[in-house]
């Protein structure tokens, strides 16, 4: 089965990238495994890495707009709605903006939590919990 080894994503400045997403990553268990002037990335072990990079001088300075061709969104499930809220309150203190609260989300189905968070490059994160149906009774 293939799994995700990495996700690279360019933010519009490299060090504020730093200070939203390692906060969030930190409660997720990731570490910073490298960087260098190009980027930073974390890993979780064995598991995935999440690899920040900045924009380059040429690019267009201008956030990622929801919804256009492109990046939507990357889920992180988290084994409660406790942790849910844990990981938006930690996102909205490193300075990400809600897009929708911790709430549950029945046109998913009646056990999906989650939050939706933006950072200042437009990268949207949802973290969510969606226990096994019979988990819920």
């Amino acid at each position: 089965m293939a799994l995700l080894d990495h996700i690279g994503i360019t933010v519009r400045d490299l060090e504020r990238g730093r200070a939203q997403f390692d906060p969030v990553l930190t409660a997720l268990g990731y570490t910073i495994g490298s960087e260098d002037e190009g980027g930073i990335a974390w890993d979780n072990g064995d598991e995935s890495e999440v690899i920040l990079f900045g924009i380059r001088d040429e690019a267009d300075d201008v956030p990622h707009r929801h919804g256009e061709v492109g990046w939507q969104h990357l889920a992180f499930a988290v084994d409660s709605r406790e942790e849910v809220d844990r990981l938006h309150g930690i996102a909205m203190d490193a300075g990400w903006s809600a897009v929708r609260e911790p709430k549950l989300f029945p046109r998913f189905n009646g056990r999906y939590y989650a939050s939706f968070v933006e950072d200042d490059s437009g990268i949207r994160l949802e973290f969510m919990h969606n226990p096994p149906r019979d988990a819920s009774a």
